[in-house]
């Protein structure tokens, strides 16, 4: 589901623009254990900025 989410919040929708990934990941930093498994979101971040993933 976090990954679903990042993956959204970087796409370009008809209705706004995307954010950045370091504003997705920022985004689903703050609401690590309140909407999200804060395991789950440390997993995604390292993904993302240890292992250097985007999208393509």
């Amino acid at each position: 589901m976090v990954a679903d989410v990042v993956e959204a919040m970087v796409s370009h929708r008809p209705y706004r623009p995307a954010m950045s990934i370091d504003e997705a990941l920022d985004d689903i930093s703050r609401n690590s254990d309140i909407l999200y498994d804060g395991e789950i979101v440390r997993a995604c971040r390292d993904v993302f900025v240890e292992k250097k993933f985007s999208f393509k």
